[in-house]
């Protein structure tokens, strides 16, 4: 049993090898927001009453207190098929699940040789610029086609790299239809070293978006808890940050040009959460520009004539998803203690959707 101090990549893997939350815009869920067992502990007949997050600790490796506390705070320890706290205390007879949005893989994680654009490589790690579209790791209705299948063939001849094994791999995540930088380790030392700078947000991330309305200021801070939406599992609502429900998260945004009805903005995150800036920046009003999930697949701004409609579904079709790019990467690297920093150009879809909204500006200024 490792200790919490041993283990300060904890804030992002609350179980080795179970994840509940990576990154923001992170993690994709069940359709219908149907919870999973994952592990299953049932207490004997002899058992005194003891705090469940104790009692998991007796029963799960390589795991901290903390990170079951966390568990329990998401809702995710269940005591007889309810829900408990960490301070639940249990008694003979009790069964005690670890549940999870996402079924349990039947299966290991197989290579696939499926193109990928790494920006850097070394013995310790690699950087890799997502394509839009393509899924992080292995989940709901997305067991295969992945990113991390196509790690898994990338590094087929790594002796020390098991795409199976939760020490090495994916240090964060983005959302399927974001685009933009992540950094991947190759080495449990190497993942240790990374999840740290995230945990204690030594890290630099800027992302990128185009968002809907206009701002008064050129730049704000954004802070409110992120937590699920218990009336739709697969999005992220915010709550008061003296709420006791979800995360705590900031998200500082800056005006990079404005277009009338949309914007585009560079976002900065104090926090990682699930979904950050397409629900905060849902909260205050200025959903993601083609953010379906959030309300940005339609006409928020703008007059309502016939022409605009039709400007408007031209620029839906040139980018039909949620306007939003992983654009900068840095940190230090965990062997030769270098800085790096990466930047990774706008796809092709951001940047024609940009120039259309560019062109029509300066159409309507002559």
């Amino acid at each position: 049993m490792t200790n919490d101090a041993q283990r300060p990549d904890e804030e992002l893997t609350p179980f080795d090898d179970e994840t509940l939350e990576l990154d923001d815009e992170g993690l994709e869920t069940a359709p219908d927001g149907t919870l999973y067992e994952h592990r299953r502990v049932v207490a004997d007949k002899g058992q005194t009453l003891l705090r469940v997050d104790k009692f998991l600790m007796e029963h799960l490796r390589d795991t901290s207190r903390a990170r079951i506390q966390r568990a329990a705070e998401a809702g995710c320890i269940h005591v007889n098929d309810r829900p408990v706290k960490s301070n639940y205390r249990v008694k003979p007879f009790d069964v005690v699940t670890l549940m999870l949005d996402h079924p349990r893989m039947e299966t290991e994680v197989t290579a696939e040789d499926i193109p990928l654009d790494i920006v850097y490589e070394d013995d310790d790690l690699l950087v890799v610029n997502k394509v839009a579209g393509m899924v992080v790791h292995p989940g709901v209705g997305n067991y295969t086609g992945t990113l991390v299948n196509a790690l898994a063939w990338h590094l087929r001849d790594n002796p020390r790299y098991n795409p199976n094994d939760p020490s090495v791999g994916l240090v964060h995540r983005i959302d399927k239809d974001t685009s933009g930088l992540l950094v991947v380790a190759k080495t449990p030392e190497a993942k240790t070293h990374l999840c740290h700078q995230f945990f204690i947000k030594t890290t630099r991330r800027q992302y990128n978006a185009l968002v809907w309305g206009s701002f008064d200021t050129a730049e704000g801070r954004i802070e409110g808890n992120i937590a699920r939406d218990p009336r739709d599992r697969q999005r992220m609502t915010v709550l008061s940050p003296d709420s006791e429900m979800g995360k705590p998260a900031v998200t500082h945004w800056r005006v990079l040009e404005a277009f009338g009805p949309v914007t585009w903005v560079e976002c900065v995150l104090e926090t990682g959460r699930t979904h950050q800036i397409r629900a905060h920046m849902k909260h205050i009003g200025h959903p993601l520009f083609a953010d379906e999930r959030y309300g940005g697949f339609e006409i928020l701004r703008g007059q309502p004539t016939a022409k605009y409609k039709a400007f408007v579904q031209n620029a839906f079709d040139i980018c039909p998803r949620q306007a939003l790019h992983a654009r900068t990467l840095g940190f230090v690297h965990p062997r030769t203690k270098q800085e790096m920093f990466f930047e990774s150009p706008l796809p092709e879809d951001l940047s024609n959707l940009l120039e259309k909204w560019r062109k029509t500006l300066a159409l309507e200024g002559k």
